[in-house]
């Protein structure tokens, strides 16, 4: 008896499925598929933070003692006085969220940018 294990190729991993087999090879039982019409531009809808997805990308920001205090109050306040339970990183993206989209809606006369423009 052998011990090697014996596993699958990628060609048997990666190969067409019988549903995929007649469009990608032009072989398969004979049918012939409708070319789907080209979908409709997506409506554009307004902007929402990503809330509790998993995230895919990662940024570090350098915050001061005093500032990580702030940010743990507003969530302690948001969890105590309106029964919000959000994790720091939640309260990130939402107010990047409301800043990024007050810099598209008002541009120059927004917060961010007359903050930025002080400093």
């Amino acid at each position: 008896m052998p011990r090697r294990v014996t596993l699958p190729a990628a060609d048997d991993l990666f190969r067409p499925t019988a549903k995929d087999e007649t469009a990608t090879t032009g072989r398969g039982t004979g049918s012939v598929r409708a070319v789907p019409d080209a979908p409709e531009p997506p409506e554009v809808a307004p902007k929402r933070p990503s809330g509790r997805v998993r995230h895919d990308e990662k940024i570090t920001v350098y915050v001061t003692s005093a500032e990580l205090i702030e940010l743990e109050q507003a969530r302690l306040r948001l969890r105590g006085e309106h029964g919000l339970v959000v994790d720091r990183g939640r309260v990130v993206r939402e107010a990047l969220h409301l800043v990024l989209a007050e810099l598209e809606a008002e541009g120059e006369g927004s917060a961010l940018v007359r903050r930025l423009r002080e400093s």
